[in-house]
């Protein structure tokens, strides 16, 4: 049996969102727009009561997980009809995010209980009047982010920083990504259908695409915008990535494999990933990968392009040391405070450090054309599949287990 993970308790739930790092992060949240967001929820919790007192709209079921690990099927009220701009969507693949473990058993700062679910295809069941980009009965994918297409943010690419909604708006993420619902219902609501839908091209799957809304974008940004070039300069360029160093990382590990995954896709020749993991090793080296534990790390020479995939400080500082001059390191970034920088050498090598959010959207495109080609083949990180009816058995087991990916399908 692999590791297992328990749900965190009140007091510890507690304490985690009583941290120094949730602070942290509850400070970009409300840098701006804090009366929106504090009515959005107002309203949000308004309009539940108001449905369970007096039933207006149809109802749904949406897949809730709420403190100790309790994950069940739950019926809530159906989004209203579509505004102008907007689309209502059925989820009919939805897949699990490397950081639903920690989110599922309340190790991180976002409140519970969570509608779960962020990354996904869906189905268009209607749309507003004024969306002209999709029609109902096709296929799309939905990033996760809200984002509105039109503002100075949305056209500069940076989607995850849209200014039509509050900082961090985005579903599968309860109160603290706004209440937008989660992709683990049998409706979604779509406020910008135009900007935010993307239909799925023709002969790609909605099994394969279902990432694509979040870790498959993630993964692409350390890779796609700095790759190419390197490769042009030099076609031996080496990728580094660098993901976990403890056995009990609460982080599931489909970010580094498919990064992986889009730089052997994009051409380089040599790709490494380091993982403590014994089934991430294995599925790293079914993808052509080579692996190796932490403890090897020290003979491996520094990377012109290196993925700081553990979203812990320690990694951080390794994947760090490990850029070669003038390389590149790019980070996922993570849920701790703080953490260590060598600035010495990073400055004497010249090496650029990344640590930011995917904006998911505005890489869509990017990610579906390659998964278009063949040359990139997510669905070749998928662990688990099963359907809707057995989502709550098959997502518990995967929040509670070391799992990878878990896609399941109405």
């Amino acid at each position: 049996m692999g590791t297992r993970f328990r749900p965190r308790g009140f007091i510890r739930r507690t304490a985690t969102g009583l941290s120094p790092a949730a602070a942290a992060a509850g400070r970009a949240a409300v840098e701006r727009d804090l009366g929106a967001r504090a009515s959005r929820l107002v309203e949000a919790a308004s309009d539940r009561l108001r449905e369970r007192r007096h039933p207006s709209r149809p109802t749904m079921r949406a897949l809730v997980m709420a403190g100790g690990g309790r994950l069940a099927w739950r019926t809530v009220p159906a989004p209203p009809p579509p505004g102008p701009d907007g689309a209502l969507v059925r989820p009919i693949a939805v897949a699990t995010c490397d950081l639903d473990r920690a989110l599922a058993l309340g190790a991180t700062p976002f409140p519970l209980p969570v509608n779960m679910g962020h990354e996904c295809v869906a189905e268009v069941l209607a749309v507003g009047d004024n969306v002209t980009s999709v029609r109902p009965g096709q296929q799309v994918c939905v990033p996760f982010q809200i984002n509105c297409g039109a503002c100075v943010k949305c056209l500069a690419g940076h989607t995850s920083n849209c200014l039509a909604v509050p900082p961090l708006s985005m579903y599968g993420f309860g109160a603290g990504g706004g209440h937008w619902g989660g992709a683990l219902a049998e409706q979604l609501a779509v406020p910008y259908a135009d900007a935010m839908l993307l239909p799925l091209p023709d002969g790609v799957e909605p099994v394969a695409a279902a990432s694509v809304s979040d870790t498959i974008c993630d993964a692409y940004r350390h890779i796609g915008p700095h790759l190419p070039a390197m490769l042009r300069r030099d076609p031996d360029t080496e990728v580094l990535i660098i993901a976990a160093f403890t056995p009990r990382a609460l982080f599931a590990a489909s970010v580094p494999l498919y990064a992986g995954q889009v730089a052997l896709a994009l051409g380089a020749r040599r790709v490494r990933l380091v993982d403590v993991r014994p089934h991430v090793r294995a599925a790293a080296q079914r993808l052509g990968i080579t692996a190796l534990r932490p403890s090897e790390l020290r003979r491996v020479p520094p990377a012109p392009l290196v993925v700081a995939a553990s979203a812990t400080s320690r990694g951080m500082w390794e994947a760090m040391k490990k850029t070669a001059p003038d390389g590149v390191c790019s980070s996922v970034g993570g849920l701790y405070r703080a953490g260590r920088m060598p600035m010495a050498l990073l400055y004497g090598r010249n090496a650029s450090l990344s640590v930011s959010r995917t904006h998911a959207r505005a890489l869509m495109p990017e990610v579906l054309e390659l998964m278009a080609t063949g040359r990139f083949r997510p669905e070749e990180v998928v662990t688990t599949r099963g359907t809707f009816d057995q989502a709550p058995r098959l997502l518990g087991e995967h929040y509670r287990g070391d799992d990878i990916k878990t896609i399941v399908t109405a």
